[in-house]
Formats: structure tokens, C-alpha cells, sequence
């Protein structure tokens, strides 16, 4: 082989350059996870600094081994601490240590690293694992009384007909997983990932706007201000349509598609909260989103210049 053939270098699409890295990305989202992050610990106390801790550092070492065995080692651009950390947020405090890593190593193994890796997985490797583990472990998963809180989340005492402090829920003083209760964190760090131009508000907007007019038609209160406000910082939504739904690699690249994309979520997330048994559906509605994402793309993509719509091969 000639010198000037081993200069290229064929790696998987895209091929387009940009100074953005991968590894960039990921440490932005890091950061911008944060004072969801902190703010958990803070709610919580020190055992959601062991979830954290135990689920982001068993999505590494996973990912670690397998890269010894493939002998390609890819934990250099951070996915592995996104996953583990996006689950370590949707995971409730209460549940035993051993949850979060398991999680983990089905998040990475199965999900992404049998798949092909980053950038070759169809779903978003987090939100597969929190389903799993939901439909392995499901008292496990539900249980979040704790030292601080007892009781049910105010999701689910909403659901029951129940009133709720929305106020306690804006600023995260609430029960459920370690990182959804502070609309206030979440969306501050939403506003770091949208300044620094790693997300836009195609699919989130789309996704929470679907979302509240669904509420207001099929939600059984007409205009009430509080039931919706409770809807919306409530659960994850406002994790999983800025942090999860977003997620470069699961969700559709045509812009038209975005908007589509969020606009089913917010009709199923709707679906699974007001007619489902469960007070919440964000995880399932974003998992069943990225099933649907290339059927999504397939309408949405762009005709090409001179083209015709349907166009084959090009006849």
C-alpha cells in the first residue's frame, strides 16, 4: 500500500468536519446535568451521590472492557458517563445500589456497544436501560420513599385526585427520581446546552407545547393553571425533552422531522400519564420516539434539488 493510501482514514458517517468533537458535546451535557445533579444530591443526601457515582463508573468500566476485548477503546468521548449519568438521574433514590450498575451494563452492552457503538444504536441507551429495569424490577423502581419524603410523588397523587404544591415541584422539593424534581436546575442547565448550540427547541418545544394542549383537551380539568403547571414540572418531562429526547443519535436529522418527532411525544406521553395506570410515560414515549424515527425521516427528508418527490434511484 502506497503512502498516500494509509493517510485515509474510513470511519463510520458522518463525514462532514466540524471543529464540535464528540468529547466536547459530551462534557457540555456533563455540565449542563450538573445543578440537576447537585440539586439531587442536595434532596436526597449522600446515597444519591453513591447512585451517581456507582452507575456512571459501572458505564465506563463497561464499556472499558468491551473495548479491551474489541481492542478499540472509545471511552475518550464520554458517552459512557452521559448514559450512566442520564440513568443515574432517572433512578430513585431508595433503590439498592446494585440497580444502577446493572442498568448500566444493559445500557451499554446491549444496547449500545452490540449495536455498533456510538452513533449506531436506535435507541437512546439511558432510557432503554430505566425500561428494563422498570419492567425487571418494578417495585424496586417505584419506590421512592425515603428519609426526606414519604409517600407517592405528586404525579401520582395528582392521578389520585389529590392537590399538590406546585411550587415544591418548580423547585424540586418533592419526591421521584434523583434528578427530575427541580424544574428550576433542569432547565437552567437546558439554557447552557441551547446557548452553547449543542441543542435547539425544535424538539423540545414541539414536545411540551403537543404535550399541554393534549392536557387541556383530554386532561378532564379544561383550563385549570395548576393541574397543568403540575403536569408539566412534573416527572421527567423536562429532563427527558432537553437531555433524552434531544439525543443526537435517536432522533430524527430533518428539521421538519424534529418537529414531528416532538409532537408524538408529547401526544404518547400524554396517552401514558392521563389514560395509562402509570403517572408517568416520558421514559416509554421517547423509547417508542426512536422506534419511529426512521419512518419519521422517511417523510420528512428534503427532495433534492431537480428531484421529484418519491423518486427512486433515480427515476
Amino acid at each position: 500500500m502506497s503512502e498516500e493510501m494509509k493517510m485515509y482514514k474510513v470511519s463510520s458517517n458522518p463525514h462532514v468536519r466540524s471543529k464540535v468533537s464528540t468529547n466536547g458535546i459530551m462534557m457540555m451535557v456533563v455540565l449542563a446535568l450538573m445543578p440537576a445533579t447537585g440539586f439531587g444530591i442536595y434532596n436526597f443526601g449522600i446515597r444519591a451521590l453513591f447512585h451517581v457515582l456507582i452507575t456512571v463508573g459501572s458505564a465506563v468500566l463497561t464499556e472499558f472492557v468491551f473495548g479491551l476485548i474489541r481492542k478499540k477503546q472509545t471511552i475518550s468521548d464520554l458517552s459512557a458517563v452521559v448514559t450512566g449519568l442520564l440513568l443515574a438521574l432517572n433512578l430513585p433514590v431508595s433503590a439498592p445500589l446494585w440497580i444502577g450498575a446493572m442498568g448500566s451494563v444493559f445500557a451499554i452492552l446491549v444496547v449500545k456497544m452490540l449495536f455498533g457503538g456510538l452513533g449506531q444504536n436506535f435507541m437512546n441507551p439511558a432510557l432503554a436501560a430505566r425500561c428494563f429495569l422498570l419492567i425487571s424490577f418494578p417495585a424496586l423502581m417505584t419506590d421512592f420513599t425515603c428519609d426526606a419524603y414519604t409517600g407517592a410523588t405528586p404525579l401520582a397523587a395528582l392521578k389520585a385526585g389529590g392537590v399538590v404544591n406546585v411550587t415544591d415541584m418548580i423547585i424540586g422539593k418533592t419526591a421521584g427520581t434523583i434528578g427530575e424534581t427541580s424544574m428550576i436546575a433542569i432547565v437552567f442547565g437546558a439554557c447552557v446546552l441551547i446557548m452553547a448550540g449543542i441543542i435547539d427547541l425544535k424538539i423540545p418545544g414541539s414536545y411540551i407545547v403537543s404535550f399541554a394542549i393534549f392536557v387541556l383537551v383530554f386532561g378532564g380539568r379544561g383550563f385549570d393553571l395548576q393541574y397543568m403547571s403540575a403536569q408539566l414540572s412534573g416527572g421527567g418531562l423536562m429532563l427527558g425533552a432537553f437531555f433524552m429526547a434531544t439525543d443526537y443519535v435517536t432522533r430524527p436529522i430533518t428539521g421538519k422531522g424534529q418537529i414531528v418527532f416532538g409532537i408524538f411525544l408529547g401526544i404518547m406521553t400524554g396517552i401514558f400519564r392521563i389514560f395509562g395506570p402509570s403517572a408517568e410515560g416520558v421514559s416509554y414515549a421517547i423509547i417508542l420516539g426512536n422506534i419511529v424515527t426512521p419512518l419519521i425521516e422517511k417523510f420528512t427528508m428534503p427532495v433534492p434539488f431537480g428531484g421529484k418527490v418519491g423518486a427512486k434511484n433515480g427515476k
